[in-house]
């Protein structure tokens, strides 16, 4: 199951850095010019050294951006849960599971049933509910207020964002893509030393 993980991790990390493969239903979408697009940024630019994108399809690249997103958000959570622990942090009656990998082995099926439970709950609630459900667009509901790909207020949280300038807007969603590529290098670190046997010579 780790391997899976690591090799997910690994997965998620490719296409942080490069958009997707194109289909070939949309020629309106075709030859676009990525390279001003959100994520190509200093210092690497517009980087897509496997060619996924040569062909400009904006569309594939929007839906590989939001791929990058959400590997960046679940790794974000990823780095501190995982720095939680190493310093001891449990919830009560779990003082005695153990950090890490080591942790799969210990935690009763209870606690599995509910983390699943609550991945569920987390991948439904986490959407654009104007598509939901994941996007077929099942539902009554009017044209979705969504600015982009990974814009989940539905029109209920705003938090002043609806205030922010364009540029602003821009700015602070290229942050959150770069600290999401962080995260994924981060916990993919994290979990390669704890294997090699030498997480405490980095965490302190």
């Amino acid at each position: 199951m780790m391997k899976l993980a690591v090799v997910a991790a690994l997965a998620g990390s490719a296409a942080a850095f490069a958009p997707a493969p194109v289909s070939q239903t949309s020629r309106t979408a075709l030859n676009a010019d990525l390279s001003n697009e959100l994520g190509a940024q200093a210092p690497l630019g517009f980087f897509d050294p496997l060619g996924c994108v040569a062909d400009g399809d904006k569309e594939n690249f929007d839906r590989l951006r939001w791929v990058e997103l959400k590997h960046g958000r679940i790794a974000m959570l990823a780095v501190v849960g995982y720095l939680t622990t190493a310093a001891g942090v449990r919830f009560p009656g779990a003082e005695d599971i153990p950090g890490g990998f080591a942790a799969l082995d210990n935690i009763p099926g209870m606690v599995w049933a509910q983390m699943v439970a609550t991945w569920a709950t987390m991948e439904a609630a986490n959407q654009d509910q104007y598509a939901a459900p994941w996007g077929l667009n099942m539902n009554s509901l009017e044209e979705s207020p969504a600015e982009f790909k990974g814009d989940f207020r539905n029109g209920f949280i705003d938090f002043g964002w609806d205030k922010f300038s364009d540029e602003t807007k821009m700015r602070k969603r290229a942050i959150e893509l770069n600290n999401g590529r962080a995260a994924q290098m981060g916990i993919l670190g994290l979990m390669v030393h704890e294997k090699l046997g030498n997480i405490d010579a980095i965490l302190p």
